[in-house]
């Protein structure tokens, strides 16, 4: 079956988007399901996140030789992925992936065929894969319209504040008005949106919900609600953990978050 490929997404920087990729793919992992991580911002944080990772279970300080820019210009990606756990995967961005939308000016004059190119080279994992997660930067650009219009499903990541509220609202309607009505996405849908609490319990965070709530529908936001948990802020230095109580406890909510996900998906598709 044709892996499923989701872009987690918000036009508002650090709602905890690439922590939300990261670890829902290493629980997706877990599961025996075999998931490719799609580093797409040139910042490379979910590719720092993963190496760090890598290293803590398996003592290997790995480097890459080739960058995702560089299998883009030789249109291939496959010799460009590092295995970073069983069933895990990630195609790992650096610096000069910015380079894409001047790299692409020079492939295409039509600004569709370059918005559809990134999707040509996902194809030749979409049988090898269960699922393909593709962390973005939270721009307006051709990278963002690249990924979301090869993306079945997108998650939006919402932190509880009203910047990121802002950002979640204009990241929906540049889904509908701009990816599926001009670029003619074809198989684009929301799976929902993710609350992550600013503060926990915070007066802020819970009205910030309950707009979300009437502004998006209750049905769209998902169930469970990301807590603030410190260990997750050590993990972009360390590297994930999985050593003790904390480290399980982090797990035990992305189990529920990848549950939920994968439920969401499963009602979308059975109609």
């Amino acid at each position: 079956m044709s892996s499923r490929v989701i872009t987690f997404g918000n036009f508002k920087g650090g709602t905890g988007k690439t922590t939300t990729s990261t670890m829902v793919g290493i629980e997706l992992a877990r599961r025996n399901l075999k998931t490719l991580l799609v580093d797409l911002d040139p910042q490379g944080n979910a590719t720092n996140l993963y190496l760090k990772t890598k290293e803590n279970v398996d003592n290997e300080i790995v480097s890459f030789n080739k960058t995702l820019m560089a299998g883009i210009k030789d249109q291939d990606l496959s010799q460009t992925i590092i295995n970073i756990l069983p069933n895990l995967d990630v195609l790992p961005s650096s610096a000069d992936f910015s380079l894409y939308p001047r790299f692409m000016e020079t492939v295409s004059g039509n600004y569709n065929e370059r918005v559809w190119y990134f999707s040509k080279l996902l194809k030749e994992f979409k049988e090898t894969y269960d699922y393909i997660l593709i962390d973005i930067p939270p721009t307006i650009s051709l990278i963002t319209d690249s990924a979301l219009y090869a993306s079945d499903y997108c998650v939006i990541v919402l932190q509880t504040q009203e910047r990121s509220l802002q950002g979640a609202e204009a990241f929906i309607n540049y889904m509908q008005e701009q990816v599926i009505d001009t670029f003619k996405a074809p198989t684009l849908d929301l799976i929902g949106i993710l609350p992550v609490l600013l503060k926990n319990g915070a007066p802020v965070d819970n009205s910030t919900l309950e707009v979300a709530k009437e502004l998006f529908g209750k049905e769209n936001i998902f169930d469970i609600t990301i807590k603030n948990m410190e260990r997750l802020k050590r993990y972009d230095v360390t590297g994930v953990m999985f050593k003790d109580q904390f480290d399980h406890a982090v797990q035990n909510v992305y189990e529920n978050v990848a549950t939920e996900m994968i439920s969401r998906i499963g009602a979308i598709e059975n109609g």
